[in-house]
């Protein structure tokens, strides 16, 4: 049997203990994409899926030690980035990353909760736009992090669209506006610049009808930077995220007292891997 070799994502990102979100959903989407899963642990939650408990940060210099060891070994081809709520945190994120030169980066800055409560402070939030956003290839937000980062609301397809134009236009990286929240179709545009200009291109799905959906940010990102480290084009890396995800959630699983995890080795069950 012969040598083999992986792509390796990085995903730097908190910790879910019950396995829905977080660091654990990105590691098992990376392995469902048939790649090497390394990460970087930013915080430690106490959570299942009823609630959070308790959240315990870790400490800036762990981080990026973290990241450090990971790129002095098995060098990742993207990194994902999650919910990191400390402008310590993302100040040493972002320069480690710069100081690898990393690339294929993929930022999912969780700012606001579905219910639209606020996630992280206005302090954080102001790191992550100028810190690690300059550094990314692409950023995920969903429509509630959309209309904070534009500062006005998205009511249909047209401002969702003006919305993802203005956010490259004003943090210089792709923008791929998650349409999830919406009640029929889960519709997301992206918003990048090519040699023609910025243009805008919309991936359109039916909404899964299906309570269990902690993780799906999380999964989709994960999922889009596996795409970026087999060297798919961004659209066409989005493209498979978005199927994969579908996947996942018309898988159906079932687990948990409250909004569940999605199955992520959904495509090993239906044996089309």
């Amino acid at each position: 049997m012969g040598i083999l070799t992986l792509p390796a994502v990085l995903t730097i990102a908190g910790s879910d203990s019950s396995g829905g979100a977080g660091v654990q959903a990105d590691v098992k989407t990376i392995a469902a994409h048939g790649l090497f899963a390394e990460c970087a642990i930013t915080a430690i939650t106490a959570q299942n899926t009823c609630s959070v408990r308790s959240i315990q940060n870790i400490d800036p210099a762990v981080v990026a030690d973290q990241i450090d060891m990971v790129f002095e070994d098995i060098w990742p081809a993207a990194v994902k980035i999650g919910m990191v709520s400390s402008p310590a945190i993302i100040e040493k994120i972002a320069e480690r990353l710069k100081r690898w030169e990393a690339q294929n980066i993929v930022v999912d800055p969780v700012m606001v909760a579905t219910s639209g409560a606020r996630l992280i402070d206005a302090g954080a939030q102001e790191a992550l736009t100028l810190q690690l956003f300059p550094l990314a290839t692409l950023i995920t937000p969903n429509i509630p992090e959309a209309e904070l980062l534009a500062g006005a609301p998205i009511k249909d397809e047209k401002s969702q669209e003006q919305a993802a134009r203005l956010l490259v236009q004003r943090y210089g990286c792709a923008t791929l506006v998650k349409g999830g929240h919406r009640v029929n179709e889960a519709s997301d545009v992206l918003a990048c610049e090519t040699n023609d200009g910025l243009q805008t291109t919309w991936f359109t799905h039916p909404r899964v009808d299906n309570p269990n959906t902690h993780g799906t940010g999380c999964t989709l990102s994960s999922a889009i930077a596996c795409g970026l480290a087999q060297n798919l084009s961004l659209v066409d890396a989005v493209e498979a995220a978005k199927r994969y995800l579908t996947g996942a959630l018309e898988a159906q699983l079932d687990l948990g007292q409250g909004s569940g995890p999605l199955d992520h080795m959904w495509r090993y069950r239906q044996g089309s891997c």
